[in-house]
């Protein structure tokens, strides 16, 4: 394990403590490295998000749990690497439950936390401070101990199953235990807008707790295809495919109601007491996002589904006024099992006894060297298309396809971030060195069998 031991001693405290921030965790779904204006995109619109890096610290090496959705939660919120977390994949080879059901259809079998999986929000909770969840879970389903309310949050508002989650005119959500209704999308009727729905929480969440210690957690859903919004406005008159336009306005529309958060926080003169994070939970799905147009993954090579940079890579930015630099391009490198250890630390929680494949960031989030992140190995491994491994140490990064004895791919990210050249063969003893890294990087799990 990678975790470095920075627990505080003591038994957790009635109310959130003097001197920890506020903090809001937004992610977006399948949005791209370089989606973002402030990323490099020039023909989608983010002014808000573009202001938000302006305002904090902007990310370049930082790096989601996994490939796709549900591992790469999992993952973020248990602070547990691909290769030691109970959900590492969509769906489980072995066992799991089947999704549930509505007017979306089946969600095939999935796999949820338990109540031997700590989230970071269990730990801040314990801390005092009011917890909500708004938007995508996808790690818990109905009648487990994986959903929300068992694992950490006071307050929980959206989808629970990811395969609901592309249905942005449902005509159901979950509001803590209950089902709540949407008639107005019944019979596939296109009136309420989910995503609309998940920034009005937001704002009311802000509001009912703007007098206490809060941790708000939101798993937007947008830009995730189905390619479905409202309106197509500015884009309207571009000579894109209709598609590339409701993609593009998908993501504005996204940038916006991260404005309404910021705004709001504002409002409530909460925003120096605030600490923000934006993000995407994986890479771009680029062979469906026009990757001619919009170049959503960047310089990188592959896509959300990968393990090459372009389906990890991720934006990153952090604010908070007067603590994180303002204006500032870091290039450290970290990665999700990192949230869980530095959220508590910030949070002042009681760290879990039992060890994280992350470690506390705090240092390099407040403009701080921490030369420790880049002597470390990352590790990721894919189990929905064919098995896959990666590792990245420095600049070296190896990948295996297949099973555990593939032989390795090595790439030197400095000279090749794109990955093109292959130089395994040319650098046998670094390739060995991975070789015994990653023997040894993952436990064996009923549910994610050994590829052989």
């Amino acid at each position: 394990m990678l975790w470095l031991p920075l627990a505080l001693a003591g038994s957790a405290l009635l109310a959130a403590p003097i001197g920890s921030p506020n903090i809001v965790l937004i992610i977006a779904d399948d949005l791209g490295y370089a989606d973002l204006g402030c990323y490099g995109q020039s023909k989608i619109r983010t002014p808000r998000i573009d202001r938000l890096a302006g305002e904090g610290t902007r990310f370049t090496n930082v790096y989601a749990g996994a490939s796709v959705c549900a591992p790469a939660r999992c993952v973020l919120l248990t602070g547990l690497h691909m290769g030691h977390a109970r959900i590492r994949g969509n769906s489980p080879a072995v066992a799991g439950v089947l999704a549930e059901t509505g007017s979306f259809g089946s969600g095939g079998r999935r796999l949820s936390l338990t109540d031997a999986d700590q989230t970071f929000a269990e730990v801040l909770q314990g801390s005092g401070y009011k917890t909500g969840a708004i938007g995508k879970w996808g790690v818990g389903e109905t009648g487990t101990a994986g959903v929300p309310n068992r694992r950490g949050f006071d307050e929980w508002f959206g989808y629970l199953n990811q395969n609901h989650a592309p249905f942005y005119y449902t005509d159901y959500l979950w509001r803590n235990d209950c089902m709540q209704a949407i008639p107005e999308n019944a019979g596939g009727r296109q009136v309420i807008y989910a995503h609309d729905l998940f920034a009005d929480e937001a704002v009311g969440f802000l509001r009912r707790h703007r007098h206490e210690r809060f941790f708000l957690y939101l798993p937007f859903t947008l830009p995730h295809r189905r390619f479905e919004v409202p309106s197509i406005e500015r884009y309207a008159g571009e000579d894109w495919p209709e598609e590339a336009k409701l993609f593009a306005a998908m993501v504005t529309r996204l940038d916006h109601d991260v404005g309404r958060v910021l705004d709001e926080l504002d409002r409530l003169r909460l925003a120096e007491d605030t600490l923000v994070f934006f993000t995407s939970d994986n890479g771009s799905e680029k062979k469906k996002t026009f990757p001619d147009l919009f170049k959503s993954g960047g310089p990188f090579r592959g896509e959300k589904g990968t393990l090459y940079e372009g389906g990890l890579r991720v934006p990153m930015i952090a604010r908070w006024p007067g603590r994180v630099p303002a204006g500032q391009v870091s290039a450290a490198v970290w990665w999700f099992p990192d949230v869980f250890p530095t959220l508590v630390a910030l949070g002042r929680g009681q760290f879990p006894k039992q060890p994280l494949d992350g470690v506390d960031i705090s240092l390099t989030l407040l403009g701080k060297a921490q030369p420790e992140l880049q002597l470390r190995t990352l590790y990721w491994e894919d189990h929905d298309n064919e098995f896959s491994q990666a590792a990245l140490r420095g600049q070296w990064k190896v990948l295996r396809h297949g099973n555990l004895s593939a032989p390795l791919e090595l790439y030197d990210l400095d000279a090749d971030p794109a990955e093109k050249h292959d130089i395994a063969s040319s650098n046998p003893e670094l390739v060995r060195q991975f070789e015994r890294f990653l023997a040894n990087s993952r436990t064996s799990s009923l549910h994610w069998p050994d590829p052989k």
